[in-house]
């Protein structure tokens, strides 16, 4: 292994240490304040990714990095876990859902390897639980729509074929227009949400990223729009004395200049 890896950990380890020590902000630190910091810090990872900023992602991976390297800190203090913890702790859980690379199981592509991993996940919960379970509770709702139809497909649970999906797509879009017909407020969103769910599951069997084609696609019209209240601002007006037509055609516009 490259030392120059161990002794840049060491020196954020050993930065840690002291500011832990002298620091009056970062002694005041605990598990419940640093959470807010550590949700942001992952969101701004997340936009470097999506702007293909690598110089950003580096930079954000860096204070993830200090936020593990923070709350583990805290671990030790408590006399409860330390970093040399987390870190075998990862090492071991990779080594054991990775039996194809680190034992003798075979999988020839990478559906049988996360099928094999939800099923180790099982196997390494003490307590009954379902498959579910993992899906963690403070995911975005997207997020975890696509969370929950992995795990169930990777149990069996999912459409024989993927174009099998889009029945069931026409289907709620069906109900939700009959509920907004019967003006029963309650029901449409019951079946706007049931929409969205099966349109999840549906980019996910076509191998489509739900939040990140909805993020391109909210840039998109963000980019659009900001064309239209450029347009409307040379020409000297506000966008509410503008038609719709107007604004259409400057959308427009900005749609041509992409291509």
């Amino acid at each position: 292994m490259d030392d120059k890896r161990l002794e840049a950990f060491k020196r954020l380890l050993d930065i840690m240490d002291e500011l832990r020590a002298k620091c009056p902000w970062d002694r005041e630190q605990t598990f419940e304040s640093l959470r807010n910091n550590t949700i942001e810090e992952t969101y701004e990872l997340v936009d470097a990714i999506t702007d293909g900023d690598l110089e950003n992602v580096k930079k954000e991976l860096g204070d993830l990095m200090l936020h593990v390297v923070f709350y583990s800190k805290m671990g030790d203090e408590k006399g409860v876990f330390n970093i040399t913890d987390v870190l075998n702790g990862i090492c071991d859980k990779l080594v054991f859902r990775h039996p194809h690379v680190f034992g003798s199981v075979d999988a020839e592509n990478s559906e049988q390897v996360k099928q094999n991993w939800e099923q180790l996940k099982l196997k390494e919960r003490k307590a009954k639980r379902g498959i579910l379970a993992g899906v963690p509770r403070s995911l975005p709702a997207m997020v975890k729509a696509y969370r929950i139809g992995e795990k169930a497909a990777a149990a069996g649970f999912d459409w024989n074929k993927k174009e099998d999906v889009w029945a069931k797509v026409r289907e709620e879009e069906e109900e939700v227009e009959t509920e907004i017909r019967n003006n029963n407020c309650d029901k449409t969103e019951s079946e706007i949400g049931d929409l969205f769910f099966a349109l999840v599951n549906m980019s996910r069997l076509y191998g489509i990223d739900p939040e990140m084609a909805l993020e391109r696609s909210n840039k998109k019209f963000i980019a659009r729009f900001e064309h239209i209240e450029q347009r409307a601002q040379e020409s000297g007006r506000n966008l509410k004395e503008m038609t719709l037509e107007e604004m259409d055609q400057y959308w427009n516009e900005a749609k041509r200049a992409e291509k």
